[in-house]
């Protein structure tokens, strides 16, 4: 009897978790929570402005994030996390600072921000728990 094998393909992996957000919500999620600490709210074109996209693009995602319960929003109008965003946002901009300092550490840099946003997705909560313990005993 064959025994089914616990290997994945990428695309298996993310097949199995198919209720998590895709890298672009989280990174989307991520931004509109960052630009939105300081005046509670953000706007399509900033955001499509801070990520590099067309605003057509943004806004098509701002939807999805919608859809999805992470934000408010209204038609050229304002984008605000809900509650549920704003905990996994926080979350989500805890991961890359954390990731980044990690990185910083080992390769003796000030930023790894092209490394952070390509690896961010895949690195699980527990990863991100052990690096912040390794990052408080090391510093």
């Amino acid at each position: 009897m064959d025994v089914p094998s616990k290997f994945h393909t990428q695309k298996g992996y993310e097949l199995a978790e198919q209720n998590k957000l895709t890298a672009a919500m989280e990174d989307y999620l991520e931004m509109i929570c960052r630009l939105s600490r300081e005046e509670g709210y953000t706007r399509v074109h900033l955001l499509a402005k801070h990520l590099n996209v067309k605003p057509s693009s943004a806004s098509k995602m701002v939807d999805h994030l919608k859809e999805s319960g992470l934000v408010q929003a209204e038609r050229y109008g304002y984008i605000r996390p809900t509650p549920e965003g704003i905990a996994l946002g926080d979350y989500l901009l805890y991961r890359h600072n954390l990731l980044n300092q990690f990185l910083c550490y080992i390769n003796h840099s000030d930023n790894e921000l092209e490394q952070v946003e390509r690896i961010e997705h895949f690195i699980d909560e527990r990863t991100i728990r052990n690096i912040a313990i390794f990052l408080e005993s090391a510093l």
